[in-house]
């Protein structure tokens, strides 16, 4: 078969889930090619370009993901609701993908441009929902890092049962507030968290709006 850019690119996501940003290397993916690595250079010239095309693949999934989210959304939609279908549907973009969360952790330096694509989306929802140019790029990056994050958390859990020398009752006794928390699925858990980090400059708008003058 053709070796091309696209099968280098498919070979190096499964390379990268794999092996992560450390063991990833040209070699292994020539390997699984089943071609010379030197091969690969006409194609993308090291690992830092390769590792652009893969956030570039990550991202360019998560971006057509969110827009499918976005046409879903009822007319009425706030802002809010605009921002956590985008999160939402990155954060499944990303459970996709093992190593997927450190791949679009790194795309900014590789000025990869269907990420950059996510974070204009992404602030152009924030412009058209009043919050403020100064807090918008702060916004965006929390977001972007609260996805990011909870998906590396989702992806390093245990696949082992806890140890049995852990007293649960004496845990809960230890740190009560934390275990007095109600129980929620994933999915709620994460749901809240991005309206929660939203209502900050919902707070901010408003204490605006009662100080303009009538």
């Amino acid at each position: 078969m053709k070796l091309t850019k696209e099968r280098i690119v498919e070979a190096g996501m499964i390379t990268f889930a794999e092996h992560g940003y450390a063991g990833l290397s040209m070699r292994q993916v020539a390997e699984r090619l089943d071609v010379h690595a030197g091969s690969l250079y006409y194609h993308v010239r090291n690992k830092e370009a390769l590792l652009a095309l893969l956030a570039d693949r990550l991202a360019s999934q998560a971006f057509e993901a969110g827009e499918k989210a976005l046409t879903e959304l009822p007319s009425a939609a706030g802002w809010i609701d605009r921002v956590e279908a985008q999160a939402s549907a990155l954060r499944h973009t990303l459970r996709k993908h093992a190593g997927g969360p450190l791949l679009l952790a790194g795309s900014p330096a590789m000025l990869s441009p269907q990420a950059l694509a996510l974070m204009e989306r992404l602030l152009a929802t924030l412009r058209d929902g009043g919050v403020p140019e100064e807090d918008r790029v702060v916004l965006a990056d929390v977001v972007l890092s609260y996805v990011t994050g909870f998906v590396l958390q989702e992806q390093a859990e245990p696949e082992t049962a806890p140890p049995t020398d852990v007293d649960p009752a004496a845990l809960a006794a230890r740190f009560p507030m934390l275990f007095a928390r109600p129980p929620q699925g994933p999915d709620e858990m994460f749901r809240r968290g991005v309206r929660r980090i939203c209502e900050g400059p919902v707070q901010v708008l408003s204490r605006g709006s009662r100080r303009s003058p009538a």
